[in-house]
């Protein structure tokens, strides 16, 4: 029994050794590898200085909260951008109470349509308002919040993608959707969340129309210069929408963005959530949700803005995003 004993120890300790280092190697490719070999933005054919104009363009705007003047002026901004491009453009508009004063409050969710005369479509989308106050803020939490992470960086990516998507050589087309309202909400929880995604996933399900929606790929906190996107715990849970998740990040293993980490991360409420549990549609939340850094948090801080935000994480994104488009699995697309 001693000797068996002490063969066991010796196998138990190799195997403990190898676990050991097969988890050092793991940890080695998620951490390490991240930071060799990495691409620069001439590498990448998505403009990342480009799309980090559009970034501090909008976040020039100023406080842009649902109804806002800075709202107004991001929505022609978009709007002039997109149909120079040649996209068709709709906005739904409707009206909402203020949670604080009971006043209207106007709400648009802007559609971008790519060969709209497809039947099967694809849909991209970020919010593109701001919350209206810096509430994490310790300093000033009712001061001015810009949002350049947290709103911004999924529009800029939109945006720079606009400039592919006019000749992209698909079967289907494509929507890039901007939600209002995402968060407007107020000190003391006044307010609601995802209205404007709730709005659009209410207005596909029980509205008759005569194109679908294959997926829908949600863009949020997607400019952070230390970029780490884990997969998002309810895209990945959710039985209809992990082979997306899969695709995108295998797209991204293939083009050796290891910013999209081949891990399961936080358990995020978003947008996507309407768009699957309403619409019905399979959704993936591509965000980096880790925004505090060096010990400091900047999520929904007035400490958000451009310089936290990198052109090459925005240009990561696209690239994913658009080399996704190109390539996408047809096991995806919907069955005629």
């Amino acid at each position: 029994m001693r000797r068996f004993d002490r063969k066991l120890t010796v196998v138990v300790l190799i195997c403990c050794g190898g676990a050991l280092l097969c988890g050092g190697l793991i940890l080695f490719d998620e951490t390490t590898t991240a930071h060799s070999r990495r691409p620069t933005l001439t590498d990448i054919p998505i403009n990342g200085q480009r799309a980090f104009g559009y970034l501090k363009t909008i976040c020039n705007f100023g406080r842009r909260p649902s109804g806002s003047a800075g709202m107004r002026k991001q929505q022609a901004f978009l709007i002039r951008h997109f149909k120079k491009l040649g996209a068709k453009i709709e906005q739904r508009k409707w009206t909402i109470r203020h949670p604080e004063n009971g006043e209207p409050v106007d709400l648009v969710n802007l559609i971008v349509q790519w060969h709209p005369k497809r039947q099967q479509r694809i849909l991209l989308c970020a919010h593109y308002d701001t919350r209206p106050f810096p509430d994490q803020d310790p300093v000033n939490p009712r001061g001015v919040f810009i949002g350049a992470n947290d709103g911004a960086s999924g529009v800029a990516v939109l945006c720079e993608l606009g400039n592919h998507l006019a000749n992209l050589d698909t079967q289907y087309g494509v929507d890039f959707v901007f939600f209002d309202a995402e968060e407007f909400i107020f000190p003391q929880d006044r307010g609601e969340y995802f209205v404007g995604s709730i709005q659009f996933a209410k207005e596909y399900r029980v509205q008759p129309r005569s194109h679908r929606y294959a997926c829908a790929v949600l863009l949020d906190m997607v400019g952070d210069r230390d970029l780490q996107i884990y997969k998002e715990k309810n895209s990945w849970t959710w039985n209809d929408s992990r082979p997306l998740v899969q695709d995108i990040w295998n797209t991204a293993r293939r083009l050796q963005i290891r910013d999209f980490r081949q891990r399961v991360g936080h358990e995020i409420r978003d947008d996507h959530l309407p768009l699957h549990n309403i619409a019905g549609i399979p959704a993936c939340d591509i965000i980096d949700f880790d925004y505090p850094r060096r010990g400091k948090n900047y999520w929904h801080t007035s400490a958000d803005t451009p310089d936290k935000c990198s052109p090459l994480s925005l240009a990561k994104v696209g690239w994913v995003v658009l080399e996704w488009l190109r390539n996408i699995n047809p096991n995806l697309l919907l069955k005629e």
